[in-house]
């Protein structure tokens, strides 16, 4: 069985499709360059499907490598037969690899091993036979040998070795793991002298848990992961009435059927004491990693989520805007900013307590509002956020539907990075988180793009999973939509062109650099004389990158430098300029795509895209329809009564349920149970970032400032 077919089977996918966006990834190409751009060859897999692909390519190639290790490994022991080499061919998951491997591989020095070491293990081999009526007897004979001092000596050391092979017997291993994941729970205590911290954790609620391996919600097990690695709980598996069960079980397989009273006895107690010392302990350590994983690959789906759906957010086009970095003893920090998120002028209000000039601040905004012609406000949502917010409602500067709450999650982390200091080497700090909140507002693409995503503030448990999967994950989503929206090529910032198909740091840099020297590109072609930029990144590049305004109109849309041809077969068909085409519909609905496709000068998937692009040329497909500022109906948490109906906006999606915004500086929580009179499996199905919702009030904790609120449908 080939590995795509392997493949193709795990993800229910045409085989010939799998192959060719095999072929394609190993060829160099990206997962946006094949789903949009290779559709004839790959069966039009659409973006999901290639990245299933590519991940289960290097899983099976994982898998595959650590086979033919294991295989080297045991025929270097001289005990590699037919069937071994069988079983490992056949093995579908890398646990079954391991299971064959573990009789071979190297030990550590055991209790097993001393015992071999002084020559026990024939006496080990007769008893398992189960033939000998008086084991003490057999044992006599290896008394005085290699150390050995008395019968029990020989006895408890054969039974050490018994005990080793029965904890690699892949089908005690099984049944040991079958038993744990039917019956299996995880129960946690508080850990002495720890109790009045817990009480004031968040994690209060695990200090007594208990939840069946089977029905482990993944959030709640990376909760008790924090909490016992913070040293406040402790965590046991229990198997309850299944213990003595899983015991006998063991005992009933590994124990010969013909083995005589005396040899039996020998051997269970063997069989217990390799349950409880080797082989519960290891599937433990199995089960956990499966749940870590499981948790892991829920938390960063959810993650990834959010990120998408932030990233992709409407950008405020065309508006020049004021922005406010809020603060208290050191001002709120103002910049001006132009509709492309350039900065024309900064300055320091006091318009909160303790120094609280409301005439001075309101003079100075008045002034910048009016001499750069501003048209929103961009408010970051830390600390003195409500006060500022007050303020400037309270005086009239805008429109209250033109102020806008903005997250500050990550602004202290860019503007304190190496790329803050290259864009505004003059101004400190302030200035910059500043001016990412306005740009945030402007073009949350562009401008979130510049910080590390776990610093966004979107996720769950995001420091507890796995590092090296959420940063591939993250940096797959950030890339994924870049270039799904595409990247004008003179106006994009190092950061936004090293997320491009085919880019990366190194020519991101170079392309700015051949930018700042010789001048805007005109042309995609453009591009090719810049320092290595060769044929393979321009190919894999080109579709994603726009040129607005350049000498040629098709720079500006989807459509591929190599499809150009394709726009002028369409033009000729018709007897009109290939420029004719954009944007008008009447034309385009003339074009028959079957007919130009027989012609061999494009498939059809290719031709119907290139359709779409030329009826809104230079679209973003970022939807801009919901582009009111958010007005709350509280101002504080004391004035939060149960029972009270307010709008919100969802900020933050979670496995449990949604962080709502209301307005204040506490966020509210809709536990998913509270989400929808029918049952639901993710939040997703029906709440999004950014989402405008309407939220009653069902529960107060004023000594945590907690709000639980109920979605109303």
């Amino acid at each position: 069985m080939t590995i795509y077919y392997k493949i193709a089977e795990k993800l229910s996918l045409p085989l010939k499709s799998v192959q060719a966006a095999a072929e394609l990834l190993d060829e160099g190409a990206t997962v946006p360059f094949i789903s949009r751009y290779r559709k004839e060859r790959t069966g039009s897999l659409d973006e999901v499907s290639v990245r299933a692909v590519e991940n289960a390519l290097k899983t099976e190639r994982e898998l595959e490598a650590r086979k033919a290790f294991v295989k080297e490994a045991i025929a270097a022991a001289g005990a590699l037969t037919p069937s071994l080499e069988a079983s490992l061919e056949n093995a579908a998951t890398m646990t079954e690899v391991e299971d064959i491997y573990a009789p071979y591989k190297p030990k550590k020095r055991t209790r097993a091993t001393m015992a071999r070491e002084k020559g026990l293990e024939p006496l080990a081999k007769m008893i398992m036979s189960g033939n000998p009526d008086n084991c003490r007897s057999v044992a006599s004979r290896f008394v005085g040998k290699n150390g050995v001092g008395d019968i029990d000596e020989a006895l408890a050391g054969a039974s050490d070795i018994i005990a080793e092979w029965a904890s690699e017997s892949t089908r005690l291993r099984n049944i040991t793991r079958n038993s744990y994941r039917r019956s299996a729970s995880l129960v946690s205590s508080v850990a002495k002298g720890k109790e009045k911290e817990l009480a004031e954790s968040p994690l209060a609620c695990y200090g007594e848990f208990s939840q069946t391996v089977r029905r482990m919600p993944s959030h709640q097990y990376l909760a008790l992961r924090r909490a016992e690695r913070e040293g406040m709980i402790k965590v046991k598996f229990t198997l309850g009435d299944e213990s003595d069960r899983l015991d006998e079980s063991l005992c009933r397989t590994f124990v010969p059927r013909h083995a005589g009273r005396d040899c039996a006895g020998i051997i269970e107690d063997a069989v217990a004491d390799a349950s409880k010392r080797l082989l519960r302990p290891s599937v433990e350590n199995e089960i956990s990693a499966e749940l870590k994983e499981e948790a892991d690959r829920v938390a960063i789906d959810i993650f990834s989520d959010n990120l998408r759906q932030l990233l992709l957010a409407s950008p405020l086009k065309g508006k020049r805007v004021l922005a406010l970095d809020p603060g208290y003893r050191t001002g709120c920090k103002v910049v001006a900013l132009d509709a492309q998120g350039n900065l024309l002028e900064d300055t320091v209000i006091y318009a909160a307590p303790p120094k609280e000039d409301i005439a001075g601040a309101k003079r100075t905004l008045e002034r910048l509002i009016k001499t750069h012609r501003l048209d929103a406000i961009a408010l970051g949502n830390g600390t003195a956020s409500r006060e500022t917010e007050r303020f400037l409602k309270n005086n009239s500067l805008m429109p209250p539907e033109a102020i806008y709450i903005v997250s500050e999650n990550g602004a202290s982390v860019y503007s304190a990075s190496d790329l803050a200091r290259q864009e505004f080497p003059d101004k400190d700090v302030t200035v910059r988180g500043a001016v990412s909140i306005g740009r945030r507002l402007i073009d949350p693409l562009a401008e979130l793009v510049k910080i590390d995503p776990k610093s966004i503030g979107v996720g769950q448990y995001q420091h507890d999973v796995d590092q090296n999967n959420l940063k591939n994950a993250l940096d797959y989503t950030v890339m994924s939509c870049v270039n799904a929206v595409g990247v004008d090529v003179n106006t994009a910032s190092e950061k936004l062109l090293s997320y491009v198909s085919g880019i990366g740091p190194a020519l991101a840099a170079n392309i700015v650099a051949y930018r700042a020297k010789n001048g805007d590109f005109q042309t995609r072609k453009d591009l090719k004389k810049v320092p290595r930029l060769g044929e393979k990144a321009f190919e894999l590049a080109a579709g994603f990158l726009r040129v607005p305004g350049g000498k040629e109109p098709l720079d500006n849309t989807g459509i591929h430098p190599e499809s150009y041809h394709v726009v002028n077969a369409m033009a000729e068909d018709l007897g009109v300029n290939p420029g004719d085409l954009a944007a008008d519909n009447a034309l385009l609905d003339k074009v028959n795509v079957e007919k130009l496709a027989s012609t061999g000068v494009a498939g059809v998937e290719t031709i119907r895209d290139i359709v779409t692009e030329l009826r809104k040329p230079g679209r973003d497909p970022r939807t801009d329809d919901d582009n009111v500022a958010f007005v709350p109906g509280v101002g504080d948490f004391s004035e939060v009564r149960e029972g009270m109906l307010l709008p919100g906006i969802v900020n933050n999606i979670t496995a449990f349920g949604a962080f709502v915004n209301l307005g204040i500086k506490e966020n509210g929580l809709i536990h998913i149970s509270q989400m929808s009179r029918r049952r639901i499996s993710s939040v997703n199905e029906v709440l999004k970032l950014g989402q405008r919702v309407e939220v009653k009030v069902v529960d107060i904790d004023s000594a945590r400032k907690r709000i639980g609120l109920s979605l109303l449908i």
